[in-house]
């Protein structure tokens, strides 16, 4: 099922449920796509780009979670609202791979590259966001890559 299609249906749900977050999640990604298709960049509605839209919304929300928990008591709320959108936009994206998968993965691509010097850690991050980009978090490879190479 195409994800325009599956938001619509959980959309018509949350409607009947009167799940007002779902249903604010949904209002506001159908209105980033929306912008993005006025914006004059010829883009077409697609899983592609629904799929952009998602993982950059994530990205942002994946951001401003550790400001929320700053705040402290006074957070709590927009946290919580946070987190949820967060499951829900995930819920779309393909998986990441974990810490031990992304390991392996960097000592891989390390290996046949023959890269051993902290130093071309950006030529590691490189090929690996190139080649891995749906499947890896950034901040995770970034972070294995630095202990691998440097031990």
């Amino acid at each position: 099922m195409a994800i325009r299609d599956e938001l619509d249906a959980r959309l018509k749900q949350a409607r009947r449920d009167r799940d007002e977050r779902t249903k604010n999640v949904i209002a506001m990604l159908k209105n980033k796509v929306l912008m993005e298709l006025k914006s004059g960049s010829g883009r077409q509605e697609d899983d592609e780009l629904w799929r952009e839209v998602l993982a950059a919304y994530a990205k942002q929300l994946r951001k401003a979670l550790p400001e929320l928990e700053k705040a402290g008591d006074r957070g709590i709320e927009a946290r919580e609202e946070a987190q949820f959108e967060l499951e829900f936009c995930e819920g779309f994206l393909p998986q990441k791979l974990d810490e031990a998968q992304t390991e392996a993965l960097v000592r891989k691509v390390a290996g046949e590259h023959g890269i051993s010097d902290p130093k071309e850690i950006g030529k590691l991050m490189g090929i690996l966001m190139k080649e891995h980009r749906d499947t890896l978090d950034g901040q995770v490879a970034r972070a294995v890559a630095a202990r691998v190479l440097s031990g």
